[in-house]
């Protein structure tokens, strides 16, 4: 089931790992041309990518909505801006004019809920990708109130990481109920990827975003701390680090909310939520409950998320209550 769906999503988010590695190339090789907290390259990126994908979505599965990130206001305010995104989606669709950017954009205005639709996230890691490091393309599929196909993008991300001299560049796929693969962007070599297999948190290693203004970073210390946990924390940008915990390289992933009243977005953990599920691992908010990620464009009421390798998630869960309680 689905299966036209993930071999399509598949293709869409490779190409568009293609066209945001083509902008972070260039990002590195003028670094000096873009002044410090200059984010025009990565909306360019975003908003070409998020035409191509809308566009794909559209020419393939015509009556399928899209809730995505972006939408063609900036194209307006800056006329440079809307000429250089032309350019980079046209290195993908030749024969699209400026018009049709714009329409492609704001399909993704869909606010969610029952149906069926796409979840996109068209560069997710803004400060990684300008730092030429990590970050990821997510295209989630939800049909009926479920998040059922998910794939990742991972153009920075090695393919083997205990082989320095292996390929870089990882696709992750997972569908309901199938489990999940991640895939080599240039070879196309496949493989089943599950979470580690270990019951004991103590031995675990705990991903977390590298930015402290994402995540509570001395809370997580708490926690790790309560469980035991000597080693260092993986400090990973994007969604990506759903991808390190589903294919075993850190068992715990930790994200509470740095800000008071900070709501999630759907389109930052939807894909990669499934991932981590379907490779054998768990992932709730702090109290427990399934994530809900088809209420509209926000997750609806939680308190963070917390994803595990599935064999010690409760004990994971009650040492981050225990840590947010007393904070």
């Amino acid at each position: 089931m689905y299966e036209a769906e993930r071999k399509l999503a598949l293709k869409i988010v490779g190409e568009a790992c293609g066209l945001a590695s083509t902008v972070q190339r260039k990002v590195v090789a003028q670094a000096d041309s873009f002044t410090k907290g200059d984010r025009s390259p990565v909306t360019m990126a975003d908003l070409a990518i998020q035409a191509v994908v809308s566009r794909r979505l559209k020419e393939n599965f015509p009556t399928d909505l899209l809730l995505a990130e972006e939408d063609s206001g900036a194209l307006v305010e800056s006329p440079d801006m809307a000429a250089k995104v032309l350019d980079l989606t046209r290195s993908a669709i030749p024969d699209i004019d400026g018009d049709e950017v714009a329409v492609a954009l704001d399909r993704g205005d869909h606010e969610g809920g029952s149906g069926r639709y796409w979840v996109l996230d068209p560069v997710d890691g803004t400060k990684g990708f300008l730092r030429g490091q990590h970050f990821a393309v997510a295209l989630a599929l939800v049909d009926e109130g479920q998040v059922v196909v998910g794939v990742l993008g991972c153009p920075n991300l090695a393919t083997d990481p205990s082989d320095p001299s292996s390929e870089i560049g990882c696709l992750f796929a997972a569908v309901r109920n199938e489990g999940a693969i991640q895939k080599a962007i240039h070879s196309g070599e496949e493989k089943v990827i599950s979470t580690k297999d270990s019951s004991n948190p103590s031995d675990a290693v705990m991903c977390e975003s590298v930015e402290s203004a994402h995540a509570a970073h001395s809370e997580h210390a708490q926690i790790t701390a309560t469980l035991g946990i000597t080693s260092e924390p993986y400090r990973i940008d994007s969604q990506c680090k759903y991808a390190i915990v589903g294919r075993g390289e850190a068992s715990i992933y930790l994200r509470l909310p740095s800000a008071k009243g900070y709501r999630e977005k759907v389109w930052d953990h939807a894909a990669g939520a499934l991932v981590i599920e379907e490779a054998g691992g768990k992932v709730t908010d702090l109290d427990g409950n399934p994530l809900d990620l088809a209420s509209g464009r926000f997750l609806g009421v939680s308190r963070g998320i917390i994803a595990t390798n599935g064999n010690f998630h409760e004990k994971v869960l009650e040492a981050a209550r225990n840590v947010v309680i007393d904070s």
